[in-house]
């Protein structure tokens, strides 16, 4: 059988949030935290900033995992961390409860991926606009920024699956890269989800099975 892992590891190659380790990473595998978070999460809500920030560092990873599903491929994950973080720093007092902290973090991290695909959808537009006009130019900046040695080689290649797995339907897409990225089970996924643990399994064997197909077809990352 082969590793699937592999593949989506390949996604986050050039993700600096992603490259991180996984320490904490156990407090958003689940709506319900723990009895230690969810008393950080109440003094965050309290107005403890010392304690906002533990929450959230105890959530980059799962912030990443969601916002890699919904953001444009060039976008920088970082980035779009720090919008994320500033929200949950300035907005955390807003809930009503600590078991409402994930659901929230997962509904701010798809905004703010979603914002930046308009964002970069518009630039998109003016853009093709200018370079109508410096088709030279841009041709040879292209020729310029050719990967050098076998490390670039790797991460254009990275942002080349990842440009794949967005395009495959959310219903798959999230799962898949949840499962791989933040390393859930299919329970744990699915009580994020609010979808039956079967149906999680379901979808993230078509996602590998879609992104597979996908990277065959574009002669990238053979299993």
């Amino acid at each position: 059988m082969a590793d699937h892992r592999t593949e989506l590891d390949r996604l986050g190659g050039g993700d600096t949030a992603l490259a991180q380790p996984a320490a904490g990473a156990t407090a958003a595998q689940s709506t319900q935290p723990s009895p230690e978070m969810q008393a950080l999460i109440i003094a965050g809500m309290g107005g403890d900033r010392h304690a906002a920030a533990e929450v959230w560092q105890a959530h980059v990873r799962y912030a990443a995992a969601v916002i890699l599903v919904y953001k444009p491929a060039t976008a920088d994950i970082d980035d779009l961390l720090q919008e994320v973080a500033t929200t949950v720093l300035t907005k955390i007092g807003t809930l009503d409860a600590p078991s409402s902290f994930v659901p929230w973090l997962r509904v701010v991290a798809m905004n703010v991926a979603r914002l930046a695909g308009r964002k970069q959808a518009i630039t998109s537009r003016v853009g093709s606009l200018e370079a109508a006009h410096e088709s030279g130019q841009s041709e040879h900046a292209s020729v310029a920024q050719r990967p050098a040695d076998s490390t670039v080689a790797t991460r254009q290649q990275a942002g080349e699956l990842l440009k794949l797995a967005a395009r495959l339907p959310d219903d798959y897409r999230e799962p898949l890269l949840l499962k791989c990225v933040n390393e859930l089970s299919y329970r744990q996924i699915g009580a994020m989800l609010g979808l039956p643990e079967t149906t999680i399994e379901t979808r993230i064997a078509r996602g590998r099975k879609m992104l597979r197909e996908l990277a065959r077809a574009h002669n990238i990352g053979g299993d």
